[in-house]
Parts: C-alpha cells; sequence; structure tokens
C-alpha cells in the first residue's frame, strides 16, 4: 500500500483546468472527494481529510475553480454543471472508476449536481448545510428568503469592494453570521490571503453571478430538480445562519436511494470547521453503512 500525503498542494489538469489538491490517505484506497464552498477552501477540510486518510480510504480535496492555487477558468465558467463536471473530471484524472463526494456549501451544490449528471460515477454523496436543491430552488421558506438576500447584493458590480473594504469585515462578518458561535479566523485566514488577489474574489462571486445563466439552462434545471439517485447523507448546522433548520425538513422523498439526516445541535453552517471529528465520524459512519 502506498501512502499519499500532501500538506501542500498537489497539481492536476481535469476539465481544462488546473486544480490544486490536498490529498491525504493510500493512494489505493477508495477515493473521497471533499469540495469546498464559500467563504472557505480545501484547507476547512484538512482534519477530516486526517482522519478519513487514517481509517484507509483516499482522501482529496481540490481548491475549486478559481480559489487560490486553482486556476481562474480564462471563459469565466462557474456554472453548476461547470462546477460538476470539474468533479467528475477530477475522478477520472486521480484514475478512479467511481467515488464517494463530500460537498459543503457551494461543493455541496456541485456534488448534488455531479451526482445527477454521473450516478455511475459517484458511488454516494454527503452534503453539508445545503438541503436538496429541489428544496431549496422550489420551497424556500420566508425566512430562507430573507437569509438568501446575500446573494443578490452579489450580483452588484460593487460587491469585490464591499466584501474587501476594511481588511474583508463585511466578509468576515458573513461567516460570523453564518456561524455564530464559532471561532473562523484559522479557516479564514487562507480564504481572506487568497481573495487579496480581485480576481480570486472575483472568481467566488462568480458562482454567485453564474446563477442566472445556470438556472436558464434545461439541463440545469433536470438536474437540479431530480431526486438524487444514489445514496446520501445530508448534515445540517441548527445554528446555521445561512441556510435555516427547517429548509432541511421534509425532503427524503427527494432522495431516490435513502437518505441519512444528521443535525449538529451546536454547529453553524461551518460545521466541518466547529466539529471536524464529529464531521469525519459522521463521514466514516456513512462510508462504513455503504459496505453492510
Amino acid at each position: 500500500m502506498s501512502a499519499l500525503f500532501s500538506p501542500a498542494p498537489q497539481f492536476l489538469s481535469a476539465n481544462g483546468l488546473e486544480f490544486g489538491l490536498l490529498c491525504v490517505g493510500p493512494s489505493d484506497g477508495e477515493l473521497v472527494l471533499f469540495a469546498h464552498g464559500f467563504p472557505d477552501t480545501a484547507w476547512s477540510f484538512l482534519p477530516v481529510l486526517e482522519a478519513v486518510g487514517a481509517a484507509g480510504y483516499r482522501a482529496v480535496a481540490p481548491f475549486m475553480r478559481g480559489y487560490l492555487p486553482t486556476a481562474v477558468p480564462a471563459d469565466g465558467d462557474y456554472r453548476v454543471t461547470t462546477l460538476a463536471r470539474d468533479l467528475v473530471a477530477l475522478i477520472d484524472e486521480l484514475g478512479a472508476r467511481r467515488a464517494v463526494l463530500v460537498g459543503h456549501d457551494w461543493g455541496a451544490v456541485a456534488t448534488y449536481t455531479a451526482a445527477a449528471l454521473r450516478p455511475d460515477r459517484v458511488r454516494a454523496v454527503v452534503c453539508g448545510a445545503i438541503p436538496h436543491l429541489r428544496r431549496f430552488l422550489l420551497r424556500p421558506s420566508p425566512a430562507q428568503l430573507l437569509r438568501s438576500r446575500y446573494m443578490l447584493r452579489f450580483q452588484w458590480p460593487d460587491a469585490e469592494a464591499m466584501l474587501a473594504a476594511d481588511d474583508f469585515a463585511a466578509l468576515r462578518a458573513l461567516a460570523q453570521r453564518w456561524s455564530p458561535d464559532a471561532d473562523l479566523s484559522g479557516a479564514l485566514a487562507p480564504v481572506i490571503g487568497g481573495f487579496a488577489e480581485r480576481a480570486r474574489l472575483s472568481a467566488a462571486l462568480g458562482y454567485y453571478r453564474a446563477l442566472p445563466r445556470s438556472l436558464a439552462s434545461g439541463e440545469a434545471w433536470q438536474l437540479l430538480l431530480q431526486p438524487t439517485p444514489v445514496p446520501a447523507c445530508v448534515i445540517h448546522g441548527a445554528r446555521d445562519g445561512c441556510i435555516g433548520p427547517e429548509m432541511f425538513a421534509a425532503q427524503e422523498h427527494l432522495f431516490a436511494e435513502g437518505m441519512q439526516s444528521v443535525c449538529f445541535e451546536r454547529a453553524g453552517h461551518f460545521m466541518q470547521v466547529e466539529q471536524p471529528q464529529r464531521f469525519a465520524e459522521t463521514v466514516l459512519a456513512f462510508l462504513r453503512d455503504l459496505k453492510n
């Protein structure tokens, strides 16, 4: 068994883009691919990667497109279908036939979409902080519509300047509102370091700005609205100020192969940062259940 561990990113080209990757665990272990969200990087998954890698899995976390050190796409394409194809292409380039995908926030959006796009390549999914996309898009609660108003603010041309002002005070405040009880300084440090390069901040906002284009696509609607075709585990924090706990209720019918629902009572949006050991244990328990 050959070991694979990179405290510094490795690099791999997939879907026409060079990705930075954090890799932990044996290179011949079953691939578990972790996808981060906003405002975040692959670094926040590192304690989880170490636990999953120690259990014998090949745990790999890419820095999503546009996030340092992954390349910024020249065509500015951040559609949800493109994010999903990134994950499938990474499975290919990592030499795996199938993988379990673990996504948080935008990474969960990409994970749901990749499973719908290529269920033959995605064995199962773990989605953190995001309910099924049909539930989110078609049945948002009034409270959720209010929480999600930041998405509209990110469409404005001055959103970069607003977030970056006063050493990213607005960005820090937004993340803190989403995880009100957490110390996010460590997780935000590499995010803000990357966003100091304005093109990186524009790339992260590009995910939100691509939503109208994504939702204008018939392919995207078909993928986003269909029941998830693989086994799933959905994790949310009871203290999440970004996606409310009510959004995770009554969605079991949207998972064709079953869904485990896990609530972290004392966590907010960034539960993998707040409770990394429990997050890792939840992922590993789900992986064990897949073998039974």
